[in-house]
C-alpha cells in the first residue's frame, strides 16, 4: 500500500512505540510526525493539518481523550476535524466503545501488528486496493525481528 502523500502524527509517551509506529508508516511511505506530548501533537496538528492522527489513550500527562477534545476545539480551519485512531493497550468492549464515543475513528489493541495498523491508516484516509494484501506481507516480513522484539518489550512493561 502506498501511503506516499500521507501525514500521520504519531503520538504517544513511549519512544518505542512512537518509534514503531513511524517505522511501520514510513515503510508505505507515509509522513509520519513524531510526538511524546499532547502539546507536541498539537502543534503538529495545526502546522501540518495531517491526514489522520494516530494517538495512544493512556499517556501519563494528557491522556488521549483530552488531546482528541482538544484538537476538536481547534476547529476545522486549524486542523480540528482531523480523523483520529486510538492505538491502546486497553482493549476491552467498555474501552472499545470509550474510544469511539469520544471521537475516535479505529481503536487498535496493543501490540498492534503492522499489517492492521497500514490497513487501518489506508481505510481511514480512503486508500486501499489489491496492492494491500503485498505490501501488508512484505510489511510484516522486513519488520518481524524488530516487531517481535518491541511488542515483547511493550508487554513486559505492561505485565510489570
Amino acid at each position: 500500500m502506498d501511503l506516499s502523500g500521507l501525514k500521520v502524527p504519531a503520538v504517544d509517551d513511549e519512544a518505542d512505540a512512537r518509534d514503531l509506529i513511524k517505522r511501520v508508516l514510513g515503510y508505505c511511505d507515509a509522513q509520519v510526525l513524531t510526538a511524546g506530548t499532547a502539546a507536541e501533537a498539537l502543534a503538529i496538528v495545526e502546522r501540518e493539518r495531517p491526514h489522520v492522527l494516530v494517538s495512544d489513550i493512556g499517556m501519563q500527562q494528557v491522556d488521549g481523550f483530552e488531546l482528541l477534545r482538544r484538537v476538536r476545539l481547534m476547529g476545522e480551519g486549524r486542523g480540528g476535524k482531523v480523523p483520529a485512531l486510538a492505538l491502546t493497550a486497553f482493549a476491552c468492549s467498555e474501552d472499545r466503545t470509550h474510544a469511539l464515543r469520544a471521537g475516535f475513528l479505529v481503536h487498535v489493541s496493543k501490540p498492534v501488528e503492522p499489517s492492521k495498523l497500514v490497513a487501518t491508516v489506508a481505510s481511514v484516509t480512503g486508500r486501499s486496493g489489491e496492492q494491500l494484501v503485498t505490501v501488508l506481507r512484505r510489511v510484516s516480513r522486513a519488520l518481524a525481528w524488530p516487531l517481535l522484539w518491541t511488542e515483547q518489550r511493550l508487554a513486559r512493561r505492561f505485565r510489570d
